[in-house]
């Protein structure tokens, strides 16, 4: 597989409707929010964990992960069990011991992590814990905060339900049912950067086909992740900036700049994908050596 030559930046857009997009714990769960100016925020870490998901169900359709798919970050794993296992497949040619573990024997080890793990060699990993250190990786995907394009309204509901949590509750309890809560939006569209740097690709191994499959999960990774929290959530723009060196031909900011999103003028408070216009680049007027795609077209 080819290494990726090239470097890209990317806008990613997506909405939510009746859903809370990214609960914050730290405040009960709500819905996460700029408390200076009530736009809605929706964590890096959020999105990473919805394109492992995708990519994880996309690779492992037979029951059995494709080769060099496996996810590192995993729910129930923890990273020392998974970093383990770079020692127990390499077992002769490198060997764990501790402090004195060698540099060399820490290189290979985050080498073969590197080319098994779709996500470590998509988004770098620190695997440097005290056991099984296999070092620490820079990957060339990153992606900002989404910060919705209008102020957010989260929105507390009274829940109720006729199960009990315990049965103490139960006993103790005169009434037929347990009161609960949960938060939503009304609806946000939200605005997140991307980047992706050839230069940490050639040392972590990520492909054109990786790319080509981050891509696709951008575009479809709210199909698999439904549920009754999430409300409706839809991938909506994907518009990806390339360029012809490994470097760059211009500065990431000035071409996020070329792509306005402008509320309709009819509307105070936006209610669908529809009360937006989005307004793409003129292609003639790119700077030159970039080319522009549009990843959901």
């Amino acid at each position: 597989m080819s290494i990726i030559e090239n470097r890209y930046d990317f806008v990613y857009l997506f909405d939510c409707q009746d859903g809370n997009p990214n609960g914050d714990p730290d405040s009960d769960n709500k819905p996460r929010q700029d408390l200076q100016d009530q736009h809605g925020l929706v964590s890096d870490v959020c999105l990473k964990r919805k394109v492992r998901d995708y990519v994880l169900c996309a690779k492992s359709i037979t029951g059995v992960v494709e080769k060099g798919y496996d996810i590192f970050v995993l729910g129930g794993m923890s990273l020392e069990q998974r970093q383990k296992l770079a020692y127990d497949n390499l077992d002769g040619e490198v060997e764990w011991k501790g402090d004195k573990t060698t540099k060399t024997d820490i290189e290979k080890a985050s080498q073969w992590m590197c080319g098994n793990f779709f996500d470590v060699r998509t988004f770098g990993a620190v695997m440097s814990t005290k056991e099984f250190n296999c070092g620490q990786v820079r990957g060339p995907a990153q992606f900002t905060f989404a910060r919705s394009m209008d102020k957010i309204l989260p929105i507390d509901h009274a829940i109720t339900r006729v199960a009990y949590t315990k049965e103490e509750k139960r006993e103790a309890s005169s009434g037929s049912t347990e009161m609960g809560s949960k938060y939503t939006i009304p609806y946000g569209l939200y605005l997140a950067h991307g980047y992706i740097n050839p230069v940490f690709a050639t040392k972590t191994g990520f492909s054109e086909d990786d790319l080509a499959l981050l891509w696709k999960a951008l575009a479809n990774l709210f199909e698999l992740d439904r549920s009754a929290a999430r409300g409706n959530m839809s991938a909506r723009g994907l518009y990806i900036f390339k360029h012809e060196s490994k470097l760059g031909n211009a500065q990431a900011q000035k071409l996020f700049e070329s792509i306005k999103i402008e509320k309709n003028p009819e509307v105070e408070s936006p209610r669908a994908f529809t009360d937006y216009t989005v307004v793409l680049p003129d292609t003639g007027t790119l700077p030159e050596g970039i080319t522009f795609i549009d990843g959901l077209a």
